[in-house]
């Protein structure tokens, strides 16, 4: 047993070994030199692969497990990365499925095959270092040392300190209606790799697989993908640069908003102003029968109450 388990053991090792090579193949050269050879440079690839496999997850159209996706790798990666650098790539579309809510209803989630989890991770971590320094103080959500705690501890400092109103903005099906058009030209003004633009919009533009149908996606980010958090504080971030400009008092985890305020005229007054700017300029929908002005003591943030 013990001479089976080391075998096993260098077996592994071998085949890490040659992942290497394959993963690094063509790219330590120049690595560096753009964005797109820093998002499939050794490391980041390396860092990407082990985020993929410590996340699991259920396999995508192509019912790829993610154990099988380091041994998919070793044979095909050198023709996957060719088809990336002649942009003839081509994601496979999101495996959709409704989970059903604890409240009632469903909820819609994405499942993209392995593969393609590999590669929108790998440009996650590249973009989030170019992105996250640049977001407002006061976005928590899918942001690196930051979580639903930090907000609610935030959101519980305003209501302390005399803001006991709140304006609660929920965004309707907010990862399904993101309009492609505003974010790609918003990704333009800070990416000047066209390569990584345009992998960024095939990835949006992947459709979604439900119920045996292929459905082409013209809006909306890619839900269950590494991606999709990103990409929506990126959309978000100019309602953020808008409430600071303001000056509101505000906390946003995702798609979940909470500006504080002193009293209910200037609550409703504020709702009233950040509904239009959503609607009419980010062009996304104000879940009306989920957002509304209260005391802050008697609506929940993030399933927090606050006494």
């Amino acid at each position: 047993m013990a001479v089976e388990g080391k075998l096993k053991a260098e077996s592994k090792r071998s085949g890490w070994r040659a992942l290497s090579e394959q993963l690094g193949r063509e790219m330590t050269q120049h690595e560096g030199e753009s964005l797109w050879e820093r998002i499939f440079s050794r490391a980041n690839m390396y860092a990407a692969l082990r985020r993929v496999e410590a996340n699991a997850g259920a396999a995508g159209v192509d019912g790829m497990a993610v154990e099988e996706l380091r041994q998919h790798l070793q044979k095909h990666w050198p023709s996957i990365r060719a088809k990336l650098d002649a942009r003839a790539y081509a994601p496979s579309p999101v495996r959709r499925v409704a989970i059903p809510k604890p409240e009632g209803g469903e909820r819609l989630l994405g499942i993209p095959t392995v593969q393609d989890r590999l590669i929108q991770q790998a440009m996650q971590q590249v973009l989030s270092e170019e992105y996250d320094a640049r977001f407002s103080d006061s976005s928590y959500g899918f942001r690196p040392g930051r979580s639903a705690h930090d907000a609610v501890r935030k959101a519980r400092e305003y209501i302390e300190g005399g803001q006991q109103w709140v304006v609660d903005i929920d965004l309707e099906k907010f990862f399904d209606t993101v309009n492609h058009d505003r974010l790609m030209a918003r990704l333009k003004q800070d990416i000047a790799d066209k390569r990584v633009l345009w992998l960024i919009n095939q990835y949006l533009k992947a459709g979604v697989l439900a119920d045996g149908v292929v459905t082409a996606t013209a809006a909306g980010t890619p839900q269950g993908g590494p991606l999709s958090p990103l990409l929506s504080n990126i959309v978000l971030d100019e309602l953020d640069c808008e409430l600071e400009r303001r000056g509101h008092s505000f906390v946003r985890y995702a798609d979940d908003c909470n500006i504080y305020v002193s009293s209910q005229r200037a609550a409703e007054r504020v709702y009233a102003s950040v509904q239009e700017y959503v609607e009419k300029k980010l062009r996304l929908k104000v879940n009306t029968a989920k957002s509304a002005v209260d005391l802050a003591t008697r609506r929940k943030f993030l399933g927090f109450s606050f006494y």
